[in-house]
């Protein structure tokens, strides 16, 4: 084990990271984990603008959605051994767009490309799309990628 701090102890194999917040950051948080692979993702756009709720399945089980829904969402469904290993969009006060990459050269565009520029990526190779923060009024208005290599993926 490598400890940091006092508190915090985590197995000297660890391939967790984060990538950094984008948006304003106002409203409510939200994070959506899972134990399992993500499987599916849907995802909201309010009147073909800014992402306006997103939700995650795990395994064949549906998160809870982060922010509001409207009409139809938009949605990808992964294949039994794909992954989500990028994610990159645009943002400006809330998120503008969101493209979530696998490793299958798939991906899922929603949104609109206005404002500032973002791409999130793991720092280790093997490691995937675990689980997302951020928070959410009126749309999403922060979001964070947070990246880890599953158990039974580690050699």
């Amino acid at each position: 084990m490598t400890c940091l701090c006092s508190e915090l102890c985590l197995p000297a194999y660890s391939h967790y990271s984060f990538s950094r917040s984008v948006g304003s950051g106002s409203g409510s948080s939200f994070s959506i984990t899972g134990k399992e692979r993500i499987t599916a993702i849907r995802v909201w756009e309010l009147y073909g603008n800014h992402i306006y709720g997103i939700q995650l399945c795990y395994a064949s089980n549906w998160s809870q959605i982060a922010g509001y829904t409207y009409n139809e969402p938009l949605e990808i469904e992964l294949f039994k051994d794909e992954k989500i290993i990028q994610v990159s969009g645009k943002y400006a006060h809330y998120i503008q767009s969101l493209i979530f990459v696998t490793d299958k050269g798939r991906s899922l565009v929603v949104g609109q490309p206005s404002g500032y520029s973002f791409n999130m990526y793991p720092t280790h190779p093997k490691a995937e799309l675990r689980f997302l923060s951020g928070m959410y009024h009126g749309g999403l208005s922060s979001f964070q990628a947070h990246w880890d290599v599953l158990d039974d993926d580690y050699d």
